[in-house]
């Protein structure tokens, strides 16, 4: 086979070889003694003509002679040399020649000049082409291997050696599988043999280059190949060029790595879940174990330590190494790292560490504590420690292991950690002040609310209360369940429109509105009305720039507000923009009433409804608000259709059925606060309420006196007929004489004896104490003294004054 070297001249035949160049002979004083037939047709002179003549004479030029010959003279003192000379033509044309002459010693020492030339542009190409060949194989960059056409390997240059570790002469005759691992070996020879059939060249193909003698050293190359063939077009092999770009890709795999962290790190506002994420990012790209512990305080979203010291609780942990739980603290372990550990050293110092070796059990020890022993036999063999610090605070340190890896951490490595550690610092802090600030106004939220709901005769309740999910904030969703006169009961809820404190905050103003209007016995429309007005407020002052939250303006709010007798089984609802109530009778079927919407609270002068049915006992009544039944997914009807299938059906406990309600309604985190109430209706027969009217009379109060002490003596409650014939006489005696008219009385007995007294007039008794000199004013003050409470119900046909006194 030829040599491969001939592909890198435009002509396969080297210009000073004897079938194609010029030779002749000199003797020792330049005398030509030899001539060929080449140099004949090269330069037109016949060795006749020329044998025997000095060569100075016969083929150069006079004008030539002086240099030639200081290039002859230096010649003879080596045994040979080159050089380009300018000779003459037998035309007389002068030319440049290429001349190699080496020095030959015949018997006798006598010494002659062989000298074989050939055009200076012919041989001056062939120098460049075995210059080019000479660098590729001795001194180029770029790994050279020139392949058989069975892919055996031909000759390879010094940078491949470099890079197997090997000699050239262990190459010759070899295949690539002989130094690589066999996967990676198959993807260079298919590739090869690719080219070789196909004829296209392959160009900076990166892949995987292990070898046998390291494979768990990967190292990367770019892979460029051509097909060679000589001039009549056969296939002499393949010859591959291989540059080493292992720190190119790890350069490129580190800025990929970076590019990833910034995108999966910080995903959402809470301080688990960041911190897992920054583990995720790291293992296995980077390390094969790591741990994120934040100093105790901050996992909690408070303030972190001002020196940074302090046990830190385990908030992460993740590994490729089976039975690494072994050799680290379990996920929410306390911590705490004694002083001069490396640990405690970055905290303080707020400065990673790079423990590249660990060897001795005194490396185990500072590095895994008390589970040094578990690290040794994991084979735990180098470590780093970072700090997580954002804005002048540690909050905590990421600790990254290697032992399936078998090189140590480097340089690089904690720069790139660094980068990670950073930006995962930040997205804590961020997490952790969002988890204090959402907490804060979750509190605000939830102490706003009713902590307990109290037993009712008129009805049984439960509720269910979500917050919003992490990334909307508290909101403005409330319930009230508030007792009113008569054994009456007012459920409640509402929402304000918006998130955020501001929000809870109105919320906190409306519920507390709710109640003083429930404490006045208002019809629902007035409540509502009222409400409206103090909404249209509110709004009014957030425009006028007064509010300290100007993202989180509330734009209004909505109400239902329902009221329901336990006696005559009537319920007024009214609504102010908010959704219909849930009508559950005891037979489980379900309906929505139709109700007057009314316009959402803070309009202004718009005008509210009321309407009225009446409830059989056992009855549930379902309050919501709009975040049960709005979601993004599902459309209104449909979240309706589900809300009547949850609650229909046998009767459940209630606090079994508003739970199953939630869970099959909302999602894990619903984007919006919900609230649920439900109230099973109650019905206070007649066995438990006694009502007379009376005759506008003096005689009235004297025969009110005679009908409670009877009805009392029928409920046992002997012990209260003194106090209640006291309290019955005074406002049957007032209403008498103020009122005019007939009066009606009313006894109910639920969870406290309440008597009521009702007239036709709307004058309001007052409370006032009498002077000495006075001879009345005194019996509103002993009727308070006597009761727990009291007060005066309007209705559109005149007052009901009334009073509640606690049961023996």
């Amino acid at each position: 086979m030829d040599d491969p070297t001939t592909l890198f001249h435009e002509s396969p035949e080297d210009p000073f070889s004897v079938a194609s160049a010029a030779t002749a002979v000199l003797d020792h004083s330049g005398g030509i003694v030899g001539w060929s037939p080449r140099a004949e047709a090269l330069l037109g002179h016949r060795a006749a003509d020329v044998i025997g003549r000095p060569a100075l004479d016969a083929l150069v030029a006079p004008e030539d002679r002086d240099r030639v010959a200081e290039t002859a003279a230096a010649c003879r003192r080596t045994v040979g040399c080159f050089g380009v000379l300018p000779v003459v033509h037998r035309d007389g044309d002068r030319l440049l020649l290429g001349v190699r002459a080496r020095r030959v010693t015949r018997e006798g020492s006598r010494e002659e000049w062989f000298l074989v030339g050939a055009p200076a542009r012919e041989v001056s190409q062939w120098e460049t082409d075995r210059s080019v060949l000479d660098g590729l194989f001795r001194r180029s960059p770029i790994g050279l291997a020139v392949h058989a056409p069975d892919l055996s390997i031909l000759r390879v240059n010094r940078a491949i050696t470099r890079i197997g570790g090997i000699t050239a002469e262990q190459t010759r005759g070899r295949r690539t599988g002989d130094f690589l691992v066999e996967q990676d070996a198959r993807t260079v020879e298919g590739r090869l043999r690719e080219v070789l059939e196909t004829g296209r060249p392959m160009i900076f193909t990166e892949q995987p280059c292990r070898l046998r003698s390291d494979p768990a050293y990967t190292r990367y190359v770019s892979v460029s190949a051509f097909r060679m063939e000589d001039s009549a077009g056969d296939i002499l092999g393949v010859t591959q060029l291989v540059e080493d770009v292992t720190e190119r890709h790890r350069a490129r795999l580190r800025l990929a790595l970076l590019n990833e962290a910034g995108a999966r790190i910080g995903t959402t506002l809470d301080v688990e879940t960041t911190a897992r994420e920054l583990a995720e990012v790291i293992v296995p790209e980077l390390a094969d174990c790591a741990t994120v512990d934040l100093l105790e305080p901050v996992s909690r979203g408070e303030e972190p330590y001002p020196d940074g010291l302090g046990p830190v609780r385990r908030t992460a942990v993740r590994s490729v190494v089976p039975g690494a739980k072994d050799a680290v603290n379990p996920l929410g372990a306390l911590i705490r790292f004694p002083p001069g550990t490396p640990q405690a050293e970055c905290l303080a110092d707020q400065a990673p560490l790079l423990v590249p070796h660990i060897r001795t059990t005194a490396d185990f020890a500072a590095v895994a504590q008390g589970r040094a022993a578990h690290a040794r036999n994991q084979g735990v063999h180098s470590a780093m420690m970072l700090p997580l610090a954002a804005r002048g605070l540690v909050l905590g340190l990421v600790t990254l292991w290697r032992s399936r890896s078998p090189y140590p951490f480097e340089a690089d490595d904690l720069t790139l950690a660094g980068e990670f550690a950073a930006r995962a610092a930040v997205c804590i802090d961020n997490a952790r002040r969002y988890t204090r600030q959402h907490q804060a106004a979750l509190t605000l939220q939830c102490r706003l609310l009713p902590a307990e709901l109290p037993d009712l005769p008129a009805a049984e309740v439960a509720h269910q209360y979500i917050p919003a999910g992490a990334a909307e904030g508290v909101g403005g969703d409330w319930f009230d369940v508030i007792p009113l006169s008569g054994a009456r009961v007012a459920l409640v809820v509402g929402d304000v429109l918006g998130h955020g404190i501001d929000a809870a905050a109105t919320m906190g103003r409306l519920r507390t509105a709710v109640h003083t209007l429930a404490e006045l016995d208002l019809d629902p429309e007035e409540v509502l009305s009222h409400l409206d007005d103090l909404v249209h407020r509110l709004a009014a002052e957030q425009e006028a720039g007064t509010s300290d939250f100007p993202l989180d303006q509330v734009t209004g709010a909505s109400c239902l507000y329902a009221v329901y007798d336990p006696v005559s089984r009537r319920c007024s609802v009214a609504r102010a923009g908010h959704p219909p109530p849930a009508v559950v009778t005891p037979g489980g079927q379900v309906s929505f009433p139709d109700l007057p919407a009314g316009p959402p609270l803070g309009l202004g002068g718009l005008p509210f409804e009321e309407a009225e049915f009446e409830l059989a006992e056992g009855s549930v009544l379902a309050l919501y608000t709009n975040g049960l039944i709005h979601t993004p997914a599902r459309d209104v009807d449909d979240m309706l259709a589900r809300l009547s299938e949850e609650l229909a059906g046998p009767s459940r406990p209630l606090p079994e059925t508003a739970k199953s309600v939630v869970e099959a309604l909302l999602p894990a985190q619903p984007p919006d606060d919900v609230a649920l109430l439900l109230a099973r209706t109650r019905v206070l027969g007649d066995d438990r309420v006694a009502t007379w009217t009376l005759p506008a009379e003096a005689a009235a109060a004297s025969r009110a006196r005679t009908l409670v002490g009877e009805r009392l003596t029928e409920w046992q409650l002997d012990e209260l007929v003194f106090t209640t014939e006291l309290v019955v006489s005074e406002l049957v005696t007032n209403a008498y004489r103020y009122g005019g008219g007939p009066v009606t009385l009313r006894l109910i007995l639920g969870s406290s004896l309440i008597c009521e007294v009702s007239d036709t007039s709307n004058t309001s008794p007052h409370l006032r104490r009498a002077r000495t000199t006075d001879e009345g004013g005194r019996g509103l003050y002993l009727v308070a003294q006597l009761t727990e409470r009291w007060g005066t119900r309007y209705g559109r046909e005149g007052k009901a004054v009334w009073t509640e006194q606690r049961l023996p």
